[in-house]
């Protein structure tokens, strides 16, 4: 059994995947002594750590016209300001990897820094926090964060895995890290997610925004966590019968959602140039290996397909950003990566792989080093106490069915039919099943703590979507097909007993 520990620092990072490790480098570099707890192991868990993940990676002559290219794709809720500070925060940044990572080389000799294999990726974040000081403590998920009697946020608490033994750490200011969640969707790297963050922060009073931008979705061989799809740009699909399915063009989730629910799909990838197939062993090495489990040439013949729901990991949705610090408006509590919200550089379509990365790399060294300077300005004290609440604490007469209740949230939060064709009576529906679920948790004992974050990130989420009376972005409303001009704002959203959103004011009038 591992044992448990009481340890105090300026700055604690909770979240071990890209954004934690760029914040902890941001939060060291200004100074501040530096704990990073990890529900897995730095290195390994995660999305990024699964991944191939590119950045968004504009030299300064072409940032302009990227910034204008990506306004006029994304709704209307993205911000210039912030995609030009993560552009120059990420071409200024990368580089300073090249002692811990080998970039690859062109034919010129020159270091290409736009795409990273995850796996290397991670390691060299690694190398660079032992090289820096930064104490690292994997597998100790935190599970609430502790307050002051002033409100301001002081340390987090939680357990040593395996055995469960408590920790808790007292720090100055606290960096939530903690990624989006994918609801257990099988999608590859993604079951440590399941919107810790999202809860602690709400519970210590902070917002959301963005919630209802979660319809994302990447095609996958069936019954595998396979989600490297880059190949599937070339894929030709198939009905049961082997006819061709008018599928194709930059976005085929919803042609072939539709498909998905009338029957079988099938797909072979014969149109993939010889070019790319040479170099897909060393872009995604991963993606090969369930077809060759199988004993199926991907190139030559066809295998069945799925889609996998990405929820808030490629959707927008988290923690609303107050200020540039990535401050979330608790005092001493700052949010990076998955966690925030990507409206400001993403608008209302997904972020991709590119500008979530370069988004996650940013955010964590603005949100560590805006830590490092409130801990800083802080007077060290003891006495904070913690305020997790639901699937924590109590021990009432309820008795969760734990599975029944992930299988709502999964419909809920996963369904193709319910969240790429969403409707006002099926949201209202789970809502109102996903409500008296989260009731249900909250009356009864510890020990369900992923349960809880999960069920409010989908009642979140369906509050949201709710509100958005609109189709705009990666929303969409079968019954609101259009887009509203009156909502081109964003939706907060407060509270967990009785979610709320509330629209901003429109983002032209605020400009």
């Amino acid at each position: 059994m591992s044992a448990g520990f009481h340890l105090t620092a300026d700055v604690l990072i909770i979240g071990g995947g890209m954004a934690g490790a760029w914040a902890a480098i941001g939060a060291r570099r200004a100074g501040a002594s530096v704990v990073l707890v990890e529900k897995g192991w730095l290195g390994t868990s995660g999305v990024t750590a699964t991944a191939g993940p590119g950045h968004w990676w504009v030299a300064p002559e072409a940032r302009d016209e990227a910034i204008a290219r990506r306004l006029a794709q994304s709704g209307g809720l993205n911000d210039a300001d912030w995609m030009a500070r993560i552009l120059e925060t990420t071409w200024d940044s990368l580089p300073t990897l090249a002692d811990v990572h080998n970039f690859p080389r062109d034919d010129n000799g020159q270091p290409q820094y736009r795409a990273m294999r995850g796996p290397e990726y991670m390691r060299a974040l690694r190398r660079r926090l032992e090289g820096t000081g930064v104490t690292i403590i994997d597998h100790a998920p935190a599970q609430e964060l502790l307050r002051h009697a002033d409100g301001s946020i002081g340390g987090a608490a939680g357990i040593r895995l395996p055995g469960g033994a408590p920790w808790r750490i007292e720090a100055g200011a606290v960096v939530l890290a903690t990624g989006g969640t994918a609801f257990r969707s099988r999608l590859l790297g993604s079951w440590n997610n399941t919107g810790d963050g999202y809860l602690m922060a709400a519970e210590a009073g902070a917002q959301l925004s963005g919630m209802e931008f979660t319809a994302v979705y990447c095609v996958a061989p069936a019954r595998t966590t396979m989600t490297r799809s880059m190949s599937f740009a070339f894929a030709t699909y198939y009905d049961e019968a082997g006819q061709v399915l008018p599928i194709a063009g930059p976005d085929i989730t919803r042609p072939l959602a539709r498909a998905l629910l009338r029957g079988p799909v099938f797909a072979d990838l014969a149109r993939t140039p010889e070019d790319i197939r040479a170099h897909v062993p060393t872009i995604s090495p991963n993606f090969l290996l369930p077809f060759r489990r199988r004993g199926i040439d991907s190139y030559r013949q066809k295998f069945e397909v799925t889609l996998h729901g990405e929820g808030t990991i490629r959707g927008i949705g988290g923690i609303a950003v107050e200020d540039r610090d990535c401050g979330t408006g608790v005092p001493g509590l700052f949010v990076a990566g998955d966690a925030a919200t990507r409206e400001l550089v993403a608008g209302a379509i997904s972020g991709g792989g590119n500008i979530n990365s370069a988004w996650a790399l940013s955010s964590g060294q603005w949100a560590g080093a805006g830590a490092a300077r409130f801990a800083a300005a802080s007077v060290a004290r003891a006495g904070a106490q913690g305020i997790g609440d639901a699937g924590l604490r109590g021990g009432g007469p309820h008795v969760v069915n734990a599975p029944a209740v992930l299988a709502l949230v999964r419909r809920a939060m996963l369904d193709y039919g319910r969240v790429l064709f969403r409707h006002d009576a099926p949201m209202r529906q789970d809502l109102a099943q996903l409500n008296a679920a989260w009731r249900d948790i909250a009356a009864s004992g510890p020990g369900l703590r992923e349960l809880a974050g999960m069920v409010a990130s989908a009642r979140w989420s369906l509050v949201a979507a709710l509100a958005r009376r609109e189709s705009r972005g990666i929303h969409q409303r079968t019954d609101h097909p259009e887009t509203d001009p009156a909502l081109a704002r964003r939706i907060r959203l407060r509270g967990l007993r009785h979610p709320r959103a509330t629209p901003e004011p429109a983002l032209e009038a605020a400009a």
